[in-house]
């Protein structure tokens, strides 16, 4: 594996995936979450640190 490979792996692992109470997805780095109860409590300061996943794979994905 390359050095490039190796660190992408490395971030891959510190991430989650939430799904919102309205059924959006969003990939968000752990430690940015760790006030985070549920994942339905996800204020949107905490929505902005993430990557919302339809904007990357459209609203049909």
């Amino acid at each position: 594996m390359s050095m490039r490979g190796e660190n992408i792996s490395k971030e891959y692992q510190k991430m989650v995936w939430i799904q919102d109470k309205d059924g959006k997805e969003y990939a968000c780095y752990a430690d940015d979450l760790k006030s985070l109860k549920k994942k339905e409590d996800m204020t949107d300061e905490e929505k902005a640190q993430c990557l919302d996943i339809s904007q990357v794979l459209g609203d049909s994905w």
